[in-house]
């Protein structure tokens, strides 16, 4: 019989737009032991969680919880709850993650509208609150800050074209939340999601989302309870002319029946991962949100201060930059992957390429919540430095590290 070696990890500093590295008070947590999902310590533990998404996200909403699977699962359980078939939908595409929007939105049935803009760039808010006028959708999707293109869609005007019209608004904010300001109601922001393994340095595993009336009462007029658990009351409360929601998984009408006083049993509970998530959210709010905020645009600019002189140019408008992702075109004649494996099998550094067609063109690093630290960047570009070295890029040797050590000196 196969022997197997008990499980042993290598050590990493991951600065990709993620995963990222979990805080460590996140990772002790997941090892406590597990309650029942319906035990009163838990679903206390559930409330608390509740109350701190409303703190993350900004918002006074009722129902905020996290959804469990991946942060495409938050996407897909709010798309599929509030679209119908035939229902028409607006996306603006600014990078990869747009495209997996429409890609969502497509599988539900929706008549899809796309405008699409350079990737690099994001939309200026007049073309978007033009096309809303113009197509008059019932839904407009869009991401928040796009990873793969490392910039960030300005969102402030978008919510009030869409309630001039009636149309609900739904963001995509896996990767900014947590790591720069996400003002749901203030944004005037329907439903949002957010992601785990991100700026919240938890393991992926949960999506938390949040949505207002106006969502709540399109998504209940589909609401459906399985057979198992239906009684009376439940059949004469049914709106026939809607289309059930496709999805039982993904279904936030039951899920919020879920996570609120009902609790009607619809899964069971992801418990190390409520955990994981309660603590990741302590420790935010124990940090501080703007000053968790300010830490992430500290630690962006160092970096950018040692990649530029180090002589490396910055991908994208820097108008509309991300502050933790950052961006670099990759120089001529340098093996970018290369430089990536070396980077990880030398110096237990992790960065990404991208997508589509900035795949072999760019580097995207990543500064996002436990990851996002003063040793990290200065071991990342001290390793950034040796390995294009090695691959005969010609620098200024030691140059990265000194700007950066002064900026930090001197900041």
């Amino acid at each position: 019989m196969k022997q197997y070696k008990e499980l042993s990890p290598s050590p990493r500093i991951i600065m990709t737009p993620g995963p990222v590295e979990a805080d460590p008070r996140v990772l002790r947590a997941m090892s406590y032991p597990v309650l029942g999902q319906f035990d009163p310590e838990f679903t206390n533990l559930m409330n608390e969680t509740m109350e701190m998404l409303r703190e993350l996200f900004a918002t006074s909403h009722e129902w905020a919880y996290p959804v469990d699977g991946t942060s495409r699962s938050g996407i897909e359980a709010v798309l599929v709850s509030l679209i119908e078939p035939g229902d028409k939908v607006l996306v603006p595409i600014y990078g990869r993650f747009g495209h997996l929007l429409v890609e969502i939105a497509r599988r539900c049935g929706a008549k899809i509208v796309t405008m699409e803009q350079e990737w690099g760039k994001v939309f200026d808010v007049a073309e978007i609150t033009e096309a809303i006028f113009t197509h008059r959708p019932k839904l407009v999707a869009i991401v928040h800050g796009e990873t793969s293109t490392g910039r960030m869609q300005p969102l402030v005007g978008i919510g009030e074209a869409c309630r001039e019209i009636d149309a609900l608004l739904v963001v995509d904010a896996v990767a900014t939340i947590g790591g720069t300001a996400v003002e749901t109601d203030e944004w005037l922001i329907d439903a949002i999601i957010g992601g785990t393994q991100k700026c919240l340095s938890v393991p992926s595993g949960l999506a938390p989302i949040t949505y207002n009336k106006r969502a709540e009462i399109r998504l209940l007029r589909r609401k459906r309870i399985e057979q198992g658990l239906l009684d009376v009351d439940d059949l004469a409360s049914y709106d026939n002319k809607s289309v059930p929601i496709q999805s039982n998984y993904l279904d936030i009408s039951q899920l919020q029946d879920y996570w609120g006083p009902a609790r009607l049993n619809h899964h069971t509970e992801s418990t190390s991962m409520i955990y994981a998530l309660r603590e990741g959210l302590r420790v935010i709010l124990q940090e501080g949100l703007e000053e968790r905020y300010a830490r992430h645009r500290r630690h962006e600019a160092a970096l950018m201060v040692g990649l530029e002189a180090m002589g490396l140019q910055l991908f994208g408008d820097p108008t509309c930059k991300m502050p933790m992702v950052t961006c670099i075109t990759i120089p001529s004649g340098i093996d970018g992957e290369s430089v990536r494996s070396m980077l990880l099998e030398h110096f237990g550094i992790e960065i990404s390429s991208s997508f589509g067609p900035l795949k072999g063109h760019i580097w995207r690093i990543g500064t996002m919540g436990y990851s996002c630290s003063k040793r990290n960047v200065l071991l990342t570009l001290g390793a950034l430095e040796s390995v294009l070295l090695w691959h005969g890029y010609v620098l200024p040797a030691g140059a990265a590290l000194q700007a950066t050590l002064k900026y930090y000196e001197e900041e």
